[in-house]
């Protein structure tokens, strides 16, 4: 099981919301990419990066900070928030990034999904971010009529390959993430499933190995200094 540090940029510094909620701000440093650097100085195999100006406003608002992300680290990248056309993605992948994020459009306009794996193959990552198990939209702001299971076999059968399954209820309370619905979704689709909320210690990374999740984001507890990266990376291991 990998570990994928997360950096969310908002106004060009690194923060971590409560719960997806943007009136609950904690500001963790002002440079991205010096973060970036010392989330792989420390075994950082992947990163996390979230526009949540994007998200919110619906276009990449980010884009120099993550490119300069991409130009201080090695690793790969991947990056969601705020990516709603064909454009978008192009001037995120111009920018050096792996893998890129589709959240609400993909609700919206499943056709966009299609063409884009088509164009881009596994460099299309399907983001599902549940309230209730439904799943939200508009940088958290919404819910929509879909199930999160439902909606990701959806986008299996479209042939996406990977999706990062957020939990908004945990996301960013350290109180353990939601190992029985990120279990499910795994049982119940047929592809690379990435954990993401709740994480707060190490007993969590172990917790979500049997889950048999590709991968598991983590921000604030890194920030904090509730969770050891090295240590994480060697659970997901299962060392």
């Amino acid at each position: 099981m990998r570990i994928y540090p997360a950096i969310d940029i908002k106004d060009g510094q690194c923060v971590r919301l409560l719960k997806g909620r943007f009136d609950q701000v904690t500001v963790y440093g002002n440079d991205p990419a010096e973060m970036a650097k010392k989330w792989e100085s420390l075994g950082g195999e992947y990163i996390h990066v979230v526009d949540l100006d994007g998200a919110l406003k619906g276009h990449g608002v980010n884009a120099e900070a993550i490119k300069r992300i991409c130009q201080t680290v090695s690793v790969p990248v991947q990056t969601g928030g705020g990516i709603r056309t064909m454009e978008d993605i192009e001037t995120k992948l111009a920018c050096g990034i792996d893998r890129v994020i589709i959240g609400t459009k993909a609700v919206s306009n499943p056709e966009f999904v299609k063409a884009a794996v088509e164009k881009y193959g596994d460099r299309i990552v399907i983001g599902i971010d549940a309230k209730d198990g439904m799943v939200a939209i508009e940088g958290w702001e919404k819910t929509s009529e879909f199930k999160a299971v439902e909606f990701a076999q959806k986008m299996a059968d479209l042939g996406v390959k990977t999706i990062v399954y957020t939990d908004i209820a945990t996301d960013g309370t350290l109180a353990g993430p939601n190992v029985y619905a990120m279990r499910e979704m795994v049982e119940n689709v047929s592809i690379n499933v990435i954990a993401s909320g709740g994480v707060g210690k190490l007993e969590h990374v172990k917790a979500l190995v049997p889950a048999g999740v590709e991968g598991v984001i983590t921000g604030r507890a890194l920030y904090t200094g509730d969770l050891s990266l090295p240590e994480a990376i060697r659970a997901g291991k299962g060392e």
